[in-house]
Parts: C-alpha cells; structure tokens; sequence
C-alpha cells in the first residue's frame, strides 16, 4: 500500500512520487491550504493540500486527528525557512495528490504530545499510547537490544534453547504464580521464576552454552523496576569459571551498550566484594556516581552514656554508622524532618545529624540537638574519621545492622538526588564474594541468599558442615549499574554430594530434597558437568538506556502497581463451568 515510512521521505526523494500511509497527527488550515502532519513507525511527514486538486482538498478538509489515511504525492523542498531540523523529512514535504480514508478514528482520550497524562489513562489506553514516539522510540531500543543480544550469543556458540512454561512450585524465593490442571486433579503447575533448573539439566544433557530470552514469572510486590511477569535473558555454561563467565558478559554488555546507545563504559569493570559494598554503602547494589559513604562509629560510641548509639554499638548484629553530606549543613529543619520520615519507611526509628558549621572551633562550631549526650573526644573523633568539613552535614544510624544499611543506603541515594551531588554518567560494578546464607530473624532459619543451587566458596562437603552459616561465602557474582541490578549468576554445584550438604544446612532434609529436587539429584548422578550462568533483567536495562524512569514505560502492555491490566481488565472472574473442570472452588466474598 506504501512505497516509503513517513520518515524515510528525504531529499533523496526530491520530485519523485510517494505513496504513504499513517495516522494524522495533526491537521492545520493556513488560509485554503490545508497541512497534514501524517504519522507512522518512523516519523513524521507534513503533506500539503490545495484547491487545484479539489477532490483530494475535500478529503483532507473533513479529516481530523488520528484518522488513517493513504496519500499519494510529489515530494519537494519546503518553502524557505519552514524546515524543521528536529524530523528526518524535516526539509522536504509532500505536495498530496491523492488521498484515501483508511479509517476514521473518535476523538483519543488524550493527545499524544502531551506530557501530563496520568499513567492509568496511558495504560488503559494503551493502543493509544504506543503510537506516542517516546514509546515507539523505547520499543525501538528495546527489539536492537534483543537482536544484538541474539547475534552476540549465536557467535559465541550458544544455543537458543527454550524452556517449559508449565512447571512445579518451587519451595524458595517469591510466590508462584498457580495454574490448576484440569487432567489432574487437584493438582497445579506453577509458572516458571527463572528457568533455573531447566537450565541446569540442559548442561547436564551436554548442551555446553544456552541461551534464552524468556518470560518469567513472580506474584510478589511491585515497584517502579519489578512487575509479575518480566523477561531477563537467561545464560548457562559448562567449563566455565566465574572469571570466564562474568568476562564474556561484560563484553556483551559493553558492546551492547555503545552499539546501541552509543555509551561506553569502562574495561574492565571495576569489582568489589560484597562485604565492602555493604561496609561502604549499606547495600549491594551500590550507585557509584554518589560521593557519599557510610562509615562505621560503633567502637567510637560502645562506651557512651547515650544509649541510642550505645546499644546498637554494642550489639553483635547492631551497627551505628555515619554519613556525610558535602554542604549538608545548608538544609532546613523541615528538610531533615522529612529525610527522617523517609527513613522510617525502611525500620528507622530516628535520624540523629550534627551540622558542622566550623569544625575549627571544637564543639563550639557544631549543632546538633545530640551534642550534649556525648564527650567531646567522641566528637572529635567521629569528625577525624568521616573526614567532616565545615558546610558538611552528618547523618547518623543506630540500629540493627540490616535497619541501619538500608535506611542509611536509601537516605545516601536520595540525598545524592536531591542535592546534585552525582559524578559521572555510567558507573558498573561486578559484586563478588556474597554470603552463602542469610538469617531470617522473623523464622529463625537461614535461607540461601541466591538460591539452593549456588556452589559455595568451598572444595569438600566437610567444608560446608563445619563451616560458620554466616561466614561461608558462595561463588556467585551480580552486576550492578548506576545502583540497580542488571544481573546476577554463580557457579553451580554440581555435586550430588555438595548439593545435599546444602539442602542440609538450609533445613531441607533427604526425604524433602528428595520429594522437591528428585530430578535434579538424579540428574547430578549421571556426570553433571561444572557449570555455572547469570541472568539479565532484560526491562531494567532497557529502562536504562532510554532513559525511562520505570520499566513499565519500556514494556508494551504492563501491569499497574496493583498486579492489574487496565487495558483488558485482568485479572477478571471466572465462570462456574470453567472452575468445575479446574477442581477449583472460589470463596466468594459474604454479602451482607
């Protein structure tokens, strides 16, 4: 139906006839001659209509916006100074010779070149809303990204294998999402959260290099950078080691990165281990590009009378830490009232700051409301050790070690935000060495902080047992940019023996493993090679590099932050029929 896209129609195509097709963007009269701005996939195109064509003139003068036309023209210069430099057929428009109503459209709910438009109107309206070029442009990024990932790996020799869909709850991590069968009853496959295990069993069959981009699947809370279904691609190798896997991935995404966004990032990537990420920052995903870092003062405040610093300082799994605000000492009371506030969101009870005006000047030169609850050599020496100058602010958590990262980690990155403090445009980092296991306080047990299948930092299965749970590293590695997690693998184990030691130590016993991981294990028998593999959130990153503030702006048909689709109305009820050949009975609310 067209020769050319909208965009394609250059001044390579001066005096030459077109035909093209598209949405009107908008339609103008300037004194009997009518401007239609057509649009499509790549761009957009003015058309010019006049009386001399009087059939085509009486089309174009009844069309309205987001109508769908057929044009046929000549192509020319646009008269001089009406060039527009920002469009690619900027210097050129089509004197239309023909026109053609494809379809008529109502007026949209909204225009697609405003900028205040409520996101649940974008999402319920999301045809609409994709013809908007900021998300034509992302979806753009989006399938160069997919392809460049797909042609990277193929050369690399990785296979482009695919998973199952349908497949059993697994015991660790977020909640499954269910499917009931209908041929076993009483039964429920889940869908996949990664393909983990299928990615395993598909080293063990000798495939040596997989690869996937795959959808996955999570029915846990959401945020801006998570939603129940997302897709990440899924990488697994065999005989390879953690220097060689996270080396190649790297390489993808450096090259990925300049190739389609023309960024370059640093080679190698700086490494940190995770012990020193969350000493230094309160997490594990630290942002680089803020020049903020906690700093430990529990020793410095064991000893004080003041028992907010005292007791967490000397509890083993407390932390009191400072953070040091450069020209910090310029916020307002209300300013630090309302960091307070958002601090309690993350378990703080409080936020304790000295202002240091002239540190010259001892205490004299400080303010803080907390000065009088601690011995001037104590302040000294919380100055020396945070590096305080005058004009700088310090920020204070007391605490349970995890309530005072977290609270110090987000106030570091807000405050980073909030006062312009940030260096540099792209900061990677590879995190290493990551606790095996982590303490649920709440359950009383250890949890793997991965997940089951990571190898631990250990050569024998007496290692493992005799082992401290906090104190046994594991070999998994995640990458970090601009402080969200792109990625995260590990090594696997590949012992039936060292699998089993695990499952030990996370509580789960021979008949449970066993009733669980029964294919695995078996699996592992049968000469299951090294192996090892990460996984990309593939949303994230693209959220990244368009420049997006959440994924759901790089996703053609998101979910909302309650887990719903505002276009179809999902999740929706189910009739009685249906459920009857599921097995399923719904408790329906009570009327009253």
């Amino acid at each position: 139906m067209r020769t050319h896209y909208c965009g394609e129609v250059t001044e390579a195509l001066l005096d030459q006839d077109v035909d093209i097709c598209g949405w009107v963007h908008r339609r103008r009269d300037h004194g009997g001659v009518i401007f239609i701005d057509l649009r499509d996939r790549e761009g957009l195109l003015q058309v010019v209509f006049d009386p001399d064509r009087a059939e085509a003139f009486d089309i174009a003068d009844r069309v309205r916006p987001e109508w769908v036309l057929k044009i046929r023209g000549r192509v020319r210069h646009r008269p001089e100074g009406t060039a527009n430099p920002q469009l690619n057929s900027g210097q050129v428009e089509v004197l239309g010779h023909a026109i053609e109503v494809l379809n008529q459209a109502k007026t949209p709910p909204f225009q697609l070149d405003e900028d205040d438009v409520g996101e649940d109107v974008r999402l319920r309206h999301r045809t609409i809303d994709l013809r908007r070029p900021a998300m034509q442009q992302h979806l753009k990024t989006r399938a160069r990204v997919t392809g460049f990932m797909h042609r990277f790996l193929d050369a690399e020799g990785f296979l482009d294998v695919e998973t199952p869909m349908l497949t059993r709850a697994t015991p660790e991590g977020a909640r499954d999402f269910l499917v009931p069968s209908r041929l076993h009853a009483g039964s429920f496959y889940a869908l996949p959260q990664s393909p983990q295990l299928f990615k395993q069993l598909l080293m063990m069959g000798g495939l040596d290099r997989y690869y996937q981009i795959v959808r996955c699947f999570r029915d846990e809370d959401l945020r801006a950078d998570r939603q129940p279904e997302f897709t990440q691609l899924d990488v697994e190798t065999s005989f390879m080691d953690e220097a060689q896997i996270t080396g190649l991935m790297e390489r993808l995404i450096r090259e990925l990165m300049q190739a389609v966004a023309g960024i370059a990032l640093p080679d190698p990537f700086p490494r940190m281990t995770y012990a020193e990420a969350v000493e230094r920052f309160g997490i594990d995903r630290p942002d680089l590009r803020i020049p903020m870092e906690l700093v430990t003062v529990s020793d410095l405040l064991a000893e004080v009378e003041f028992k907010v610093f005292a007791g967490p300082a000397s509890d083993p799994r407390g932390r009191v830490a400072a953070l040091r605000v450069p020209g910090g000492a310029s916020l307002t009371r209300k300013q630090i009232d309302e960091y307070t506030d958002f601090v309690g969101r993350y378990g703080a009870k409080g936020l304790a700051y000295i202002k240091v005006n002239d540190p010259a000047d001892g205490v004299a030169g400080l303010q803080s409301p907390i000065l009088k609850f601690l011995p001037e050599s104590v302040v000294t020496d919380i100055l020396a050790r945070t590096g305080a100058a005058a004009g700088d602010l310090i920020f204070f958590g007391a605490d349970k070690a995890k309530v005072v990262n977290e609270s110090l980690a987000a106030l570091r990155v807000r405050v980073g935000h909030d006062l312009e403090l940030l260096e540099g445009e792209w900061r990677p980092l590879w995190v290493v060495d990551f606790p095996m296991f982590e303490y649920d306080e709440t359950d009383g047990r250890y949890y793997a902080l991965h997940h089951p299948f990571t190898a631990p930092q250990a050569e024998t299965v007496d290692e493992v047992n005799a082992a401290d749970p906090e104190s046994l590293l594991s070999r998994a590695y995640d990458l970090v940019l601009n402080g969200t997690e792109l990625g995260g693998g590990s090594i696997r184990i590949h012992r039936p023996d060292m699998q089993s030691a695990v499952f030990q130590r996370l509580g789960i016993d021979a008949e449970e493993a066993r009733e669980k991981f029964g294919f695995l294990l078996d699996a592992l028998e049968y000469g299951a090679p090294p192996h090892g593999g990460i996984a990309f959130g593939l949303d994230r990153l693209i959220m990244l590099i368009s420049g997006a503030e959440s994924i759901r702006d790089v996703m053609a048909f998101p979910k909302t932050q309650t887990g719903a689709c505002l276009l179809t109305q999902a999740p929706a009820a189910v009739d009685d029929a249906a459920l009857r050949d599921l097995h399923v009975r719904v408790r329906r609310p009570v009327k009253t």
